[in-house]
């Protein structure tokens, strides 16, 4: 187990509690109650645990699911040893950028007095590359057509064939699998949401070493769909060895835990506290918590 003993940041009441290691915990309690307190000011920065939350992915407009997860390093290599030239031509960020909009597809124009504006360039078309570098090609496409794929299009494209690319095929399953197939591999990392953008943390966090997951309100922005696709992927990580801490308001994924550590009562100074510590049957049966109350009218 992960000890915690006497937490007291912010409206914590100095808690005790227990974290089960190799299982999906689920941390719950109303607005409020301290539970985001209690695990990333208790767990979140020890040894071999990793915190994937929503906020903003540092670094520029430039920036993409390609670059970022470090997919566009196989795909480079790939293009540049089918036509004997060098990698730095398919990046968009060096040798083969269009010279136009320096590889950013846009141009902007900075209004003194109101928001700038992006004009799609027009020598590359918003392809971002020097025409050129779009001569040569990879089962069949360019540099640009294989970035402005959508994941699930380039896992099956580099899946097997004349594209197969192992290295690259590893990166975009993970993309698959956190339920990003639908955003293009060139995407500006800008134009993601809160939870677009942790799912990619965790997409790249899967490959890792750390053994303990912390993730802060996955199913934000979530269809059902999706966070069925999101409870079958903690189940795996969970059954890879990882050990998961979810903080969650989400029905589903509380009836989904191995153990829940539900903070009460209520919110602020009236929160804080450990209410309940078990398994979700458990807390139904109890049904002492306003959680356990939620929980029980749901699985009903």
């Amino acid at each position: 187990v992960l000890e915690v003993r006497g937490a007291e940041a912010h409206n914590l009441q100095s808690i005790d509690v227990d974290v089960p290691l190799g299982v999906l915990t689920v941390v719950t309690g109303v607005a409020g109650s301290g539970k985001s307190t209690l695990i990333h000011d208790s767990v979140s920065g020890r040894d071999g645990v990793v915190a994937v939350d929503q906020t903003a992915i540092r670094g520029s407009r430039r920036s993409n699911p390609a670059t970022y997860t470090g997919l566009l390093e196989p795909i480079r290599k790939a293009f540049a040893k089918e036509n004997g030239v060098k990698p730095g031509l398919f990046s968009a960020n060096s040798d083969g950028a269009c010279p136009t909009c320096n590889g950013a597809g846009v141009i902007y124009t900075d209004l003194a007095m109101m928001a700038g504006v992006a004009s799609t360039c027009e020598d590359c078309g918003g392809r971002r590359f020097q025409a050129a570098v779009l001569e040569f090609t990879f089962g069949g496409r360019d540099i640009a057509e294989v970035l402005a794929m959508p994941v699930a299009e380039a896992e099956e494209f580099f899946r097997e064939g004349d594209a197969r690319l192992p290295a690259a095929h590893r990166i975009l399953e993970r993309l698959v699998d956190v339920g990003l197939g639908y955003v293009s591999l060139g995407q500006p990392l800008t134009t993601l949401s809160g939870g677009e953008r942790q799912r990619l943390r965790l997409a790249t966090h899967m490959g890792g070493k750390e053994r303990i997951l912390v993730l802060d309100e996955p199913t934000t922005g979530l269809h059902l769909a999706d966070v069925e696709h999101l409870l079958g992927l903690l189940d795996r990580l969970v059954d890879s060895g990882m050990s998961v801490i979810v903080i969650e308001h989400h029905q589903a994924v509380m009836a989904h835990a191995d153990w829940i550590i539900d903070l009460g009562p209520g919110a602020g100074h009236d929160g804080g506290r450990i209410v309940f510590e078990g398994t979700p049957a458990e807390l139904v049966a109890a049904s002492s918590t306003l959680t356990g109350k939620h929980l029980a009218a749901y699985v009903a």
